[in-house]
Parts: structure tokens; C-alpha cells; sequence
């Protein structure tokens, strides 16, 4: 279990281990032991092997790619021991101040020496007593101390002090400010901006299933037996086998969302701004407000305060009324005039504050709902003003100007990072920027395709037009001028965005100093791809042609090159896997380049250096990319590659060149081994014939190889075994083979070095370095020439992107080298086929991966490299495996993704000829024609007056690329079919046979709701929550009032917190290895780390969050685990969407957390909506519904609600036989608790029934000693006697009528105990009960057995052994 190289991780989705060839000695010891953490745990969901988990190891919806590399640029953090000092550095210890504001008592404040005055005032601002105030100081024996100063930095600050807040004058800005806050007070509980998915607001309804909070610590008032007040009954809809797929309880309706009504209006006047004779007497604005009285007043905000003046709306009368009630806060004004403005903003204010935080705080990027209810507008000055100041694109907190996002992203990059707070610090500003720039781009690409920026060349055509809106530059998707005629057109233009978007997150992962990317966001909306990009200073100015100094701006006719360049990108090169190569230009002279001839070098007016159109970063994918006269290898051939795509820039993903490049390092450590071995035995004429035999299938790439390393990409823990295996023929355990393993054993645990791994690191005493000796030399050469290293002395893979590039031309020297290279993009692109697909589907059969639906599915394939356009292929692969039937949830939501994938790109275009008139009318015709069963869809025309006005002008301000307008209406269901059916044979090559949605449903057992969530969260739709018939045939299911909203579906990059990062692994390692409390402290440590660098809210602290519930759990800490996992739960609905796979796992953990804390009401209501969640999302058949039922069935049982207990027990019992097949273990577990609850039936017969067919499996696949296999025939002994006794008991009754004496019989209601102890079993806890000398023990034994490892000594045992070890540690 805790082998050295046993844990790497396998597929956790962001730690391809780190490149650490190039790290200092002791740091690269360290990082070793931090990236190589086990993958039991990757997702802090830590299922056991055995339990599955959702969406593989990667729970977490990366939202974006995975990226690989934490901390490219090589800094080790010089061993964990300076790494613990710095954090100590970090957290100085706090102090607590009072705080005296006017009116109020003082209170006492816990603040941290590193905190901004500000924070201070951000606390104020929040709290219930002192939130009315925005314009305030705060100062210290009448000092008044500097906003942006930190707090140990002013003299006098201490323990105890008193901080006196004093109401400043106010400016037009500060007014603006507090009106502004008061508007989000009264606003606080109101979900509107999350349902229009503005200001990084979005759902959450976990407290209406846990009636509010759960931080009373789970100690809820027993009103005496809880059992009593329990209604179990679920929802007709989510019982097993239920037909009925609602969708109006995905959201169900808040109480607290009823706003309680403060005010009427409050707007701005339309007298504003105030005249010049008012301004000297210090009026700022007027505001017009109407209370919920009814009372109309206009109040002026001048420097001194609040208000009423004289004026009504239709004269100007800005005299004080009488009373003025002058009021420095707004809230103060109001509450004097209006009794129920009072009462109500109170109540609001304690409901507010009542929430918990993780339901108000801002995400750090948008997440957007595709269902809402229909929501009132109302009136609102702050949203009427944003509308229109944003058009100018100035952000309200920087006064009237606009921001230098480029200068703002690249300033970040340039902050020091020798140490972790400089790193911390570094971290924080580049991802806050990040998401900044992400919101404003997204802002931008909107307003450009609704038509609010003016072109910078208006003059050309729609699709030609180029736009700058706050500093970002906007291009859209579509080949402009010809410039991919050669590569596709249209459709290369499409795929280039998020190619170059790649590009920019592989450079900026590697992080190398002096090397500047450009901020890129890629935005689809309506129809458009929009590219938002930061703008170079100086590249307006000039012409492309002057300013590109490195790389080629005709795709390689013309090439330039320039040191520095070379010089900066060698650093990627290694990291990036990017070969130096030559290319030739017009003028047939050679020039040498480190990237594909598309990238660009530009030196900015600020003197950086920067690369752009990263498209071709990584290297072409010959599947994908027929060539004339080349031939591809038969595994790429059987499964009828090449194929012919759309565009020629498929490239393979970075994943899969880090997957390929590791699977050739074991081949290339396993026969240097080999062969060294060979050479020692014919020195000692021993011949071991045994180690020889291998080799003769080590160079190929044979599938017989693969199989034995188990692509190296899904599952490294074989590393050691590999190499092991190979030695421990011999025993010559000092001889060079020992070496060289020794040598796999250091890489493996960094696999993907890729730096030069010379045999001569370990000089063993009467070794001399196998380089000097030429045999050991040979050995060497022949491994790398095997493997294609480009290198003859180390091994080193890397690739030359510019191969097969149309219009590149190569120096006749190097035609060796090019012909080496392409033979390794067909070796990569047969590895594809041949390795990484069949792993995927060999993860799935033994559901370490467990897609739930279209994204978590995407996810799986990209963790392995594997683009999604090889999902045709998959799934024939699927089609053809033997275990299908295993596999038929995999196989339907690949269809189901496969199905709207192609939807989606028939929806683009046909997006593009609509107006904005009929947006609503032509969406909901999509998506009739689309999913309802009614044959005849015929779409509303907008009403013909508005048509013909619109027709009569100008074509000027049409939207781009606008086609027919009115071309949509006559789309028809059959012909969307037909689309979609050839959609997928092109683009899939895989065959649908349908010709509507009915028998596609059929067909593959689709649901309706699936595809239509699949759809809309796609293609941004957003519909409205009510019940659709989509089986009607006499009308179709959608109307144009039921489409909402569409918003924009938005890629970017998502910068990482390294050092949490690393934290977090070395945190799971331990735990892996039993350190329970070691673990505990280290995944705490990191947390810390990522709240310093993500803020509250991110997907990494959600893993965080819920490996830490997990392990306060198997501590015994109840209480804690409940709130951490509380938070977890809130954190996924709320940065990944309510009914993400994620969510629906955290609320299976939360509620077993509440089964142990004895609230078992709570814990059903969370099952419950796990299960409404997981049949919207996926259906009832999957294997993970197994264990939800398993759950939901067990708390049933323990609440004495038999019969419903069996319902979902049989029917977890019914999955699992399906997907781990009749034999498996978790079948016997399934039938076990199935025989429980018919014993607590009485229904004995049954019960022993089920229980035999239990134990059998136990027997078959365990043996008769097994301790499982004689629990199981004790507790069928018991049975056994419970049934003879009742039978006597009831042949007595027969016999004797009513004076028989009836023995009384046991039947037992379940103990919380029993119950919680088979929950723990079957979600994957398994507590030992451990005295602290075993304990000791055990870790004396994990130490021994690691220095075993590391000396190579330890023999096949390691195989078993983890048997062992699991039956003792508290693993997960």
C-alpha cells in the first residue's frame, strides 16, 4: 500500500508529476515525495478502490482541462522542512481590537498583523449593526489611519486597542458607493443576479434541506425520540423505477427568497445632476424614492449626508423639507420616515447575516443557471446605471479610467517568487487579474455580438470586423482574408481560438521568466466565437510585418528568428516537449526555431518579449491528418485511421504527449535493464535465460507490451513491478541491472522527466560508471534508438510541431531527423488508439472512472489525452468489448454527449442567420424540432410590422455574418434529424440511425431532460423551471416565453496555486500511508495556502474541504466533519452548478456525516435530493445509483421503514449485479443488507435466501477461512434458528387456538450503530480499531518497508502485501 513508486498518481486530473529533471538535488527529493501521491484518494472523495467514485478520480470538474505541471519553472521548495518554516513565517498570530462606532456599543474584532486597514472596513460594512455605513474612517487616538496600510505597520496598534469609526464628508463617488451598498442590502436574499448570472453570483439550496444551518454542531433539540417525527416518504418521482423526470424541483422554492418589500422604488432623480448654483452648496445627487407607505419623497445626497428636499417630479425645489431629517446614512433617513422600511430591513439584515457566507460570496468565475423561475423586474438605479457606464467599458472601483489589463497580467508574472509569501503573494494577483480579466472579457464579447462597440474597421464586411472595448482586443471566428483557406477555412478558424488558448495555458503553466503570454479568453455566443485577447502596447501602431521578429506570419513562407527568443523558448522546450529544428524560408536559407512556425515573437513597447498564436504548440495528430504517401502504423489502421477531419490543426493534447513520453521512459528503463543484465549473466557465463526472453518484445509497439505496462499514463504503479520484476530473475542485486533500477526507481517516482537520465548517477563501489565503460554506453544507445529519443546518451523525447505542416520546408541535412520524427507522431497517434482508449475503457469496467454525465465524461477522455473527437470512436471500441453490457452507462452518455455535440454545432450556424427579434422564437423551434415528439413544428414569426420596418433600412448594423433572416423558420424536425445523423458520421464518423428523438430515446434509453440539460448548458441556453410534455404530439413542448436567457459559454485559463498544490498531494500521500494526523495537518496547511490564493471559493478548495470532512470522520470527529463537509457541499453547488456529478457526491458524503451526528430526517431529505439529482442528470442506471440506493436504503431500515427499504435495496442489488457482475463482492454486501431487513421483517425464508446467496459469492471468492465467509454463515446459523422459532411458535398458535403459550419472539428494530457501521462499510470507511502499540507497529513497519523499496530488495511480496496493510489502516 505504501510503496515508494505504488502511488503515483494514476489519473487525478491535475498533478501530471511535476518536471523535475532540472531541480536542485534535495528539492527534487521533495517534490518527489509531494507529486507522488496515491490515487485512492485523488479527489478527497477517497473512495476505496473498491467503492467507485463519480467521474473517476476527478470529481472535481476542473472546469477547465486538466493542466499538468504545478510549478514548471522548477523551483523546488527546498525540502518540506524550509517549506513548514516559511508557512510558520506566515501565520503571525492575531490580536484583538475594539471598535467603537457611533451609536452602537464597541465590540471586539479578531484581526492578523498582515490585514489591510480596509479589511477592516470590508468586516464593518458586512455586519449587521454597522452595515449601513460605507463613508467612514477609523482611527487611533485621533489618528486616522491609511486605508491601504498594513496593520503591524502602525505605531501604537495592539492588543486591546480602541478603534473610533468617524463619518468622513461625503464626494460624489462615496455616494455613489453607499447608495450602491444599500441597494445590495436590500437586495442580499434576493437570487435574481444568480439566475441572470451576473456580479459572480449563483444557487445554492443546500439549506433548504438542512432547514437553514447546520452549525448548531449537529446537536439539535431532541424533542424526545427523533424516530417518531421522521416522514421517510420520498416524492412519488424518486423511487426506483419511477418513469416521471420532473424538472421543477431542481430548484425548489426558498421561503427566504420571498423578499420582504423595504422599499418601493429608489432611483436616481431625474433631476441629477445638480446645477451649478446647488453644487456650492455641497448638493452631490438626488435620488427619488417611493416607501412602502406610499409616500413619495426626493432626497438630495450632499457632502454632510441624506436629506428631503421639496422637489416633487415635475419642479425643482432642492429646500430642505421641514423636517430635513439630515441622516449621514441612508438607511438612518429611511428608517425615520418610513415604520416599515424600519422593521423590514432589520428582519432583512438578521437573515442576512444568518446565511452562511459560502451562500453570498462572490465565485471566481461566473457560473450560469440553464433553468429559472420567471422573476419580477423590478425597478433598480445601480443595475439601470451599470447597463449603461459599461458600454464605455470603465469599471466603477478605478475612478473614470479604463484598465491595462495587458500591463495588469504581465506585472503580475513579473513579481518575485523566491519564497512561499512572495509566491503566495504572486499567486493571488495573477489568478485575482485572471478572473477580472475573464468577467470583462466576457462582458465585451457580449456587447460585441449584441452590437454595442463600434468596429475599428467598420468599413468591411460584418464577419471581417475587428473591435477594442476596455482595453481588449475582439476578433470573431471566422477565416478572414483567406488566412486558413489551406487549412479548412471556416472551420480552422473555429478550432484556432482554443488551440491558441492551449497554447497560452501549456507556456503559462512553465512559467518561464521573461517570456510573456497574452491574456486570452475564448467566448461562444449566440452562434459566434468570440476571441478576447489583451492588447500588445505598440502593436496598433505598426504593421504586422515590422513587428514580428521571430516565427512567420504566411505560415512559414516567410521564417525569422532572433536569439533572445530562441534563448527564452529553449527553457520551454524540455517542459513543452518542443524539439529545436531548422526550417527553411523564401530565400532557401536555414533558420532555427523552437516552437511552430505560426508562433510569433513580438517585442512590445514596453521592452517584453511576447508569443502569440500558440495554435500549434503541440504536435499534429496523424489520425486525424491524412498525408499522401505516408503510412500510419496497423493498430491506427485496423480502426480505420487516417481519417479526413474537418480542419487540418487536430493536434494531440498535451496529456497524451506527457502519457506517451512516460510509457516510452519505462520501455526505455526496462530494456537498458534488461540488456545490462544480459551483458553481467554472459560475464558471468550464467545465462538466465529468463531474463532474455522479454526483450524480444520490449522495442515494438505491440499490444502484448502495453498490456504489461498498463499505459503508463492510467496506471504508473506498475512502474516498479516492470522494473523489479525484470531484476529480481537474477540475483545479482548489486550488479549495473540493479543500477539501472535503482535508477527506474528514482525516475518513476518523477515519471516524464524527459531530462536527460544519464546511467551514471550511481557509482556503486565496484561499478565504474557504466558510461565510461562503452559496453554500458551501447546499451544506452540502442534503449534510446528504440524509443526515439532524440538524444543518443540520455532519454529525451520531444516533438517538432512544424511536421507536416503545410507550406514548411525542411534543410535537406536534417531528412534523417524528420523522418524519426514523423515515425514518432505515428507511434503517438497509435498509442492513442492502442493504449489510452482501452484504458479508459478498462477504468470504466472497474469504475475507477465513472463519467456521470457530457462533462464529466469530456473529462475522463482528456485526462488521457484523448480528444473529444475520437468519441466515435470510443465508443465502437465500447461496441465491440465483451463486457458491453458493464459498460452501457458509459455507452449511453457517449451517445447522449455525441448526440448534442453534433446538436451544437448545427445550432451555431443556425443561430447565425437569426436576428435579435426572433432570438426567443428561433430557440425554442431548435429545440422542438430538437426533443419533442410533436411532427410538425412550425416556429412564430415575430409579427410582421416589426419584420418589414427592419427590412426597409440598410444592412449596415446587422449582426455579423447574418444570413436569411427568417431561413430558421423552416427548419423541420425530420431535417434536424437527418443533420444531426450526418453531423456525427462526418465529424464522428459514427453511424445514427435515427431519424427523430423518439427513436433515438428508444434506441439507446435516453431521457428527454438529459439531452435537454446537455443542450442548453452547451450552448448556453436558459429555460424556464416548469414541466414540459415532450411526448406530446399535438403541440410541441417549448413556446418562445419559455426561453429565458442565453449566455455566453466562456474558456479560459485557470492559474494554479502551486505550493497548496503540493501541500494538498504531500497531505494525501500521508494519509495514504496511515499518517492520519500528519495528513490532516498538511491538507489544513493547504487550504490555508489556497484561501491565500483562490479566496474563499474555488473547485480545489471544494477537494480540499471534502478530504478533510473524510478525515475528521475517521477520527471521530463528528461535529467538524459535518461543517467542513457543509462547506464542501455549498462550495460545488455554487462553483460548479447545482446538479453537477460533483454536487451530487458531496451530498451523499454530507449525508452520511449527518446519519452519525443523529439527524437522520436531514440525512434521507440530502439522499433524496442526490437521487432526484442523479436521474435528471443520468438516469436510474448507473452504477453509482447502486451505491445511493445501498445509502438511502440503509437509513430506511435503521428508521423502521421496511418496505421502502427494500425497494431500494433490491434495487441497488439489481445494479451491482449488473455492472460488477453476479459474483462480485459488492453483490454478496447487496444481498446481505437485503437479508437484514427481511429478517427485521420476519420474512425469514426470504432472508435466507438472499443471505445463501451471499455467502456463496464469500466462499467462491474468498475461501471457506475468510473472516467475511464465516460472518456470513454465523448470521445464517442465527437465521436459521429465528425461522425454526417462529415456525413452532406458529404451529402452537394452530394447534392450541388462543390459549397457546406463545414463546416471545426477538424482533429486532436495527441499532444507529449496526446501521452507521454497514454506511462506513459500504461508502468505503473502514475503521480498525487500533491500540496505540499497533499503531506504532505499523508505522515501524510502513518505514521498514519503504527502506526495502529504496534499496530494491524487496522481493514480489509487495504485490500482496497491501492486502494486509488495508485490513489494519483506516484507508478510504
Amino acid at each position: 500500500m505504501v510503496s515508494k513508486t505504488d502511488d503515483i498518481p494514476a489519473s487525478v486530473p491535475n498533478c501530471n508529476p511535476v518536471d523535475l529533471a532540472d531541480e536542485a538535488g534535495d528539492g527534487a527529493q521533495d517534490s518527489k515525495e509531494t507529486s507522488k501521491t496515491s490515487l485512492k484518494d485523488s479527489c478527497g472523495c477517497g473512495h476505496s478502490a473498491d467503492t467507485a467514485m463519480v467521474n473517476g478520480d476527478g470529481a472535481h470538474g476542473h472546469t477547465e482541462e486538466a493542466e499538468s505541471k504545478q510549478d514548471g519553472n522548477g523551483e523546488a521548495d527546498g525540502g518540506e522542512e524550509s517549506n513548514e518554516q516559511e508557512v510558520i513565517v506566515i501565520q503571525d498570530t492575531g490580536f484583538t481590537v475594539k471598535i467603537q462606532a457611533p451609536g452602537t456599543e464597541p465590540f471586539d474584532l479578531q484581526v492578523s498583523p498582515q490585514e489591510m486597514v480596509q479589511e477592516i472596513h470590508q468586516v464593518l460594512m458586512d455586519r449587521e449593526d454597522t452595515c449601513h455605513r460605507t463613508c467612514f474612517s477609523l482611527q487611533l487616538d485621533g489618528n486616522v489611519l491609511d486605508n491601504f496600510a498594513e496593520l503591524k505597520s502602525i505605531e501604537g496598534l495592539q492588543e486591546g486597542s480602541l478603534l473610533k469609526v468617524v463619518e468622513e464628508p461625503y464626494t460624489v463617488r462615496e455616494a455613489r458607493i453607499h447608495v450602491r451598498h444599500i441597494r445590495d442590502l436590500l437586495k442580499s436574499l434576493d437570487p435574481s443576479d444568480a439566475y441572470n448570472g451576473v456580479d459572480c453570483n449563483s444557487l445554492s439550496f443546500l439549506s433548504i434541506f438542512t432547514d437553514g444551518d447546520l452549525g448548531d454542531s449537529g446537536k439539535r433539540k431532541k424533542k424526545g425520540n427523533e424516530l417518531e417525527q421522521i416522514d421517510c416518504t420520498p416524492p412519488e418521482h424518486i423511487l426506483p423505477g419511477s418513469k416521471d423526470r420532473p424538472l421543477v424541483p431542481l430548484q425548489p422554492q426558498n421561503k427566504d427568497w420571498k423578499p420582504m418589500q423595504c422599499l418601493k422604488v429608489l432611483t436616481m432623480s431625474g433631476w441629477n445632476p445638480p446645477p451649478g448654483n446647488r453644487k456650492m452648496h455641497g448638493d452631490l445627487m438626488y435620488l427619488y424614492i417611493v416607501t412602502v407607505e406610499e409616500r413619495h419623497v426626493s432626497v438630495t445626497a450632499s457632502t454632510r449626508g441624506f436629506y428631503l428636499n421639496q422637489s416633487t417630479t415635475y419642479t425643482f425645489n432642492p429646500k430642505p423639507a421641514n423636517p430635513s431629517f439630515l441622516s449621514h446614512s441612508l438607511v438612518e433617513l429611511l428608517s425615520q420616515i418610513s415604520p416599515a422600511f424600519k422593521k423590514n430591513f432589520t428582519a432583512l439584515q438578521k437573515k442576512r447575516v444568518q446565511r452562511h457566507p459560502f451562500e453570498r460570496i462572490a465565485t471566481p468565475f461566473q457560473v450560469y443557471s440553464w433553468t429559472a423561475p420567471q422573476v419580477d423586474h423590478a425597478m433598480d438605479c445601480v443595475r439601470a446605471e451599470d447597463a449603461y457606464t459599461s458600454r464605455l467599458g470603465y469599471e466603477e472601483h478605478i475612478p473614470g479610467q479604463t484598465r491595462d489589463w495587458n500591463e495588469e497580467l504581465q506585472t503580475t508574472r513579473e513579481l518575485p517568487r523566491k519564497n512561499l509569501p512572495e509566491r503566495l503573494l504572486r499567486e493571488r494577483a495573477i489568478f485575482k487579474v485572471h478572473s477580472d480579466f475573464a468577467a470583462a472579457a466576457t462582458r465585451g464579447a457580449m456587447a460585441v455580438i449584441d452590437g454595442n462597440v463600434m468596429a475599428i474597421n467598420p468599413g468591411e464586411e460584418t464577419r471581417m470586423q475587428m473591435f477594442i472595448w476596455n482595453n481588449i482586443f475582439f476578433s470573431l471566428g471566422f477565416d478572414v482574408r483567406d488566412h486558413y483557406r489551406e487549412l479548412g477555412g471556416d472551420a480552422a478558424a473555429h478550432a484556432a481560438p482554443t488551440n491558441d488558448l492551449n497554447g497560452v495555458r501549456a507556456y503559462g503553466a512553465v512559467d518561464v521568466e521573461g517570456l510573456y503570454t497574452l491574456g486570452t479568453v475564448v467566448v461562444d455566443y449566440r452562434g459566434y466565437r468570440v476571441t478576447a485577447q489583451s492588447i500588445i502596447p505598440g502593436i496598433l501602431e505598426r504593421e504586422q510585418e515590422q513587428s514580428v521578429i521571430y516565427g512567420s506570419i504566411d505560415f512559414g513562407k516567410t521564417v525569422v528568428s532572433h536569439s533572445k527568443y530562441l534563448e527564452l523558448l529553449e527553457k520551454t522546450s524540455r517542459p513543452l516537449k518542443v524539439q529545436r529544428h531548422s526550417v527553411l524560408n523564401e530565400k532557401n536559407d536555414k533558420v532555427e526555431l523552437c516552437s511552430s512556425v505560426e508562433c510569433k515573437g513580438i517585442i512590445g513597447n514596453d521592452g517584453r518579449h511576447y508569443i502569440l498564436d500558440l495554435l500549434r504548440t503541440f504536435p499534429p495528430d496523424l489520425n486525424f491528418l491524412p498525408v499522401d504517401g505516408e503510412e500510419l502504423p496497423p493498430e491506427s489502421q485496423r480502426q480505420g485511421f487516417p481519417r479526413q477531419h474537418r480542419h487540418r490543426l487536430a493536434c494531440l493534447r498535451q496529456e497524451l504527449i506527457e502519457a506517451f513520453v512516460e510509457h516510452r521512459y519505462l520501455l526505455f528503463m526496462k530494456m537498458a535493464a534488461l540488456q545490462l543484465m544480459q551483458q553481467k549473466a554472459n560475464k558471468d557465463t550464467k545465462t538466465d535465460t529468463p531474463a532474455i526472453t522479454e526483450t524480444s518484445d520490449t522495442p515494438s509497439e505491440s499490444n502484448a507490451d502495453t498490456t504489461q505496462t498498463q499505459t503508463a499514463a492510467s496506471d504508473p504503479p506498475s512502474v516498479t513491478e516492470v522494473s523489479t520484476d525484470s531484476t529480481n530473475q537474477t540475483d545479482n542485486n548489486t550488479s549495473a541491472a540493479s543500477e539501472a533500477v535503482k535508477e527506474g526507481e528514482e525516475n518513476s517516482s518523477k515519471p516524464a522527466t524527459n531530462g536527460p537520465l544519464d546511467l551514471t548517477t550511481t557509482q556503486n563501489g565496484e561499478c565504474k560508471s557504466p558510461l565510461e565503460d562503452p559496453k554500458s554506453r551501447e546499451v544506452v544507445l540502442n534503449a534510446c534508438k528504440a524509443v526515439g529519443s532524440i538524444s543518443n546518451t540520455s532519454f529525451d523525447i520531444r516533438f517538432n510541431p512544424d511536421i507536416f505542416s503545410p507550406g514548411v520546408r525542411f534543410p535537406d541535412d536534417s531528412a534523417d531527423d524528420v523522418q524519426k520524427q514523423k515515425q514518432l507522431l505515428k507511434d503517438a497517434a497509435a498509442f492513442l488508439v492502442s493504449c489510452q482508449v482501452p484504458s479508459l475503457v478498462k477504468d470504466c469496467l472497474d469504475h475507477s472512472a465513472l463519467p456521470m454525465d457530457g462533462a464529466t465524461l469530456t473529462e475522463a477522455l482528456r485526462q488521457r489525452g484523448i480528444n473529444i473527437r475520437y468519441l466515435g470512436s470510443v465508443l465502437e471500441f465500447v461496441d465491440k468489448t465483451p463486457a458491453k453490457a458493464q459498460l452501457e452507462h458509459f455507452y449511453r452518455i457517449g451517445i447522449s454527449e455525441l448526440i448534442t455535440r453534433c446538436a451544437k454545432h448545427i445550432f451555431k450556424t443556425y443561430l447565425q442567420g437569426v436576428e435579435l427579434s426572433a432570438l426567443s422564437a428561433a430557440v425554442s423551434h431548435f429545440l422542438n424540432c430538437f426533443l419533442s415528439s410533436f411532427p410538425d413544428a412550425v416556429a412564430h414569426l415575430p409579427p410582421d410590422e416589426l419584420v418589414s420596418r427592419r427590412k426597409s433600412r440598410k444592412r449596415r448594423n446587422r449582426v455579423p455574418g447574418g444570413g436569411d433572416n427568417t431561413a430558421w423558420a423552416s427548419l423541420t424536425p425530420n431535417e434536424l434529424w437527418k443533420n444531426i445523423a450526418s453531423e456525427a458520421q462526418s465529424y464522428y464518423h459514427f453511424t445514427v440511425q435515427c431519424d427523430s428523438v423518439d427513436q433515438v430515446v428508444e434506441k439507446y434509453g435516453l431521457q428527454k431532460i438529459t439531452l435537454l440539460r446537455e443542450i442548453s448548458v452547451k450552448t448556453g441556453i436558459q429555460i424556464l423551471i416548469k414541466e414540459y410534455n415532450f411526448d406530446s404530439r399535438h403541440k410541441p413542448a417549448f413556446t418562445e416565453e419559455d426561453i429565458l436567457n442565453i449566455f455566453p459559454v466562456v474558456k479560459h485559463v485557470n492559474p494554479k496555486a502551486s505550493d497548496a498544490f503540493h501541500f494538498f498531494q504531500s497531505g494525501q500521500a500521508k494519509v495514504q500511508q496511515g499518517f492520519l494526523k500528519e495528513g490532516c495537518e498538511l491538507i489544513n496547511e493547504a487550504l490555508n495556502l489556497f484561501n491565500n490564493v483562490y479566496g474563499a471559493m474555488h473547485v480545489e478548495i471544494c477537494a480540499c474541504l471534502r478530504l478533510l470532512a473524510r478525515l475528521n470522520y475517521i477520527m471521530g470527529d463528528h461535529p467538524e466533519a459535518l461543517s467542513n463537509q457543509q462547506k464542501a457541499v455549498l462550495m460545488s453547488e455554487r462553483v460548479l452548478g447545482i446538479e453537477h456529478p460533483n454536487t451530487i457526491q458531496e451530498y451523499m458524503h454530507l449525508a452520511l456525516y449527518c446519519f452519525a451526528n443523529g439527524q437522520l430526517s436531514t440525512a434521507l431529505k440530502l439522499l433524496y435530493r442526490a437521487r432526484y439529482l442523479m436521474l435528471m442528470v443520468t438516469g436510474e442506471d448507473h452504477p453509482e445509483m447502486a451505491l445511493l440506493d445501498s445509502n438511502i436504503g440503509l437509513v430506511l431500515h435503521g428508521v423502521m421503514e421496511y418496505d421502502l427499504s427494500l425497494r431500494f435495496l433490491e434495487n441497488a442489488l439489481t445494479i451491482n449485479t449488473k455492472y460488477h457482475g453476479p459474483r462480485s463482492l459488492k453483490v454478496a454486501l447487496s444481498h446481505h443488507l437485503v437479508a437484514r431487513v427481511y429478517e427485521s421483517k420476519a420474512e425469514f425464508r426470504s432472508a435466507l435466501q438472499h443471505e445463501k446467496e451471499g455467502y456463496t459469492i464469500y466462499k467462491n471468492q474468498m475461501g471457506e477461512a475468510h473472516e467475511k465467509t464465516k460472518e456470513s454463515s454465523e448470521y445464517l446459523k442465527y437465521l436459521t434458528q429465528q425461522a425454526v422459532a417462529l415456525q413452532r411458535t406458529m404451529n402452537e398458535i394452530y394447534k392450541n387456538g388462543s390459549n397457546a403459550s406463545i414463546m416471545p419472539l426477538k424482533f429486532t428494530a436495527p441499532s444507529m450503530a449496526s446501521v452507521l457501521e454497514q454506511l462506513n462499510i459500504i461508502n468505503g470507511i473502514i475503521f480498525i480499531p487500533l491500540s496505540q502499540k499497533d499503531l506504532e507497529n505499523l508505522k515501524a513497519e510502513v518505514q521498514r518497508r519503504q527502506q526495502l523499496q529504496e534499496l530494491g530488495k524487496i522481493e514480489e511480496t509487495t504485490e500482496d502485501s497491501p492486502l494486509e496493510l488495508e485490513d489494519k489502516i483506516p484507508i478510504d
